[in-house]
C-alpha cells in the first residue's frame, strides 16, 4: 500500500508540476499558432493530419484538448482523493493521540492520588 501511495504522489506531484509550468507560461496559444491550421510557430508540425491543416486537422487539435483536459480532471480528481484521505488520516491520528493524552493525565492523578 505505501508503494502505491509513493508512486501515485510522484505521479501527482509530476502532473501538477507540469500543470504549474503550463500556467506560469501562459497559454502557450503564441507557440500554436491557430489549433487546426496546420504546422504552429513552434517548429513541431504536430502529425501529418494537423500539418495538413482542414477540417481533420481542427478535429484532431479539438479531440486532443478534449483527451487532455480529461486527462487533468481525473489527475485533479486523484488529487483531491489522495488529500481527503491525508486528511481522514490526520483525523484519526489526532483522535489517537488525544486517548493518549487522557490516558497519561489519567495515569498522573492516580500517581498524585496515591502520594
Amino acid at each position: 500500500m505505501a508503494a502505491v501511495v509513493a508512486v501515485a504522489r510522484g505521479g501527482l506531484r509530476g502532473a501538477l508540476l507540469a500543470q504549474q509550468q503550463r500556467w506560469s507560461s501562459g497559454s502557450g496559444a503564441d507557440q500554436l499558432g491557430e489549433l487546426g491550421k496546420g504546422a504552429g510557430k513552434g517548429g513541431g508540425g504536430g502529425g501529418a493530419i494537423r500539418e495538413a491543416g482542414g477540417a481533420f486537422g481542427k478535429k484532431q487539435a479539438a479531440e486532443e484538448e478534449r483527451y487532455f483536459r480529461e486527462k487533468e480532471r481525473e489527475q485533479l480528481s486523484a488529487l483531491r482523493k489522495h488529500h481527503e484521505e491525508e486528511i481522514d488520516h490526520h483525523k484519526k491520528e489526532i483522535e489517537r493521540l488525544q486517548k493518549e493524552i487522557e490516558r497519561h493525565k489519567h495515569k498522573i492523578k492516580k500517581l498524585k492520588d496515591d502520594d
